[in-house]
């Protein structure tokens, strides 16, 4: 048990912000981007001790078609009552490291707007490679 608990403690956490949330976080007032960015770093911070509270935190978004049983790595965090942040977490054991990629932080009314166009940029080539093997079957 102890080994457990220092190999997850040994986990490096990286956050990547896209154009796309750093462009999101300049439109937002001085308390909602506070409020997000302490939101996304106690996330990070309780990650390596506490994954399965984080993971109860986030909420699973579907993938906008089937994509040959792939599940999708993008959630949402919820910040308040009216924003959400839509990010990846990338768990990569060989390397002992879990990345936080940060795409976009939206006004609720936004988020499926916002994650259509998340999802489409990230899984576009899975989504045409399935087109395409559909055409020729």
């Amino acid at each position: 048990m102890k080994d457990e608990i220092n190999a997850v403690s040994n986990v490096d956490i990286l956050i990547e912000s896209t154009k796309g949330f750093e462009n999101d976080l300049t439109k937002l007032s001085e308390d909602e981007k506070a409020a997000a960015i302490q939101k996304i770093n106690d996330c990070a911070s309780l990650f390596p001790t506490q994954k399965a509270d984080v993971y109860r935190k986030l909420r699973r978004l579907r993938l906008p078609t089937n994509l040959n049983g792939y599940e999708s790595s993008l959630y949402t965090l919820t910040v308040s009552r009216t924003l959400r942040v839509i990010l990846a977490v990338d768990e990569d054991p060989i390397f002992g490291q879990v990345i936080f990629t940060l795409f976009r932080v939206v006004k609720h009314d936004d988020l499926d707007k916002a994650y259509q166009g998340v999802a489409e940029s990230l899984y576009q080539d899975m989504l045409h490679h399935n087109l395409a093997t559909a055409q020729i079957s």
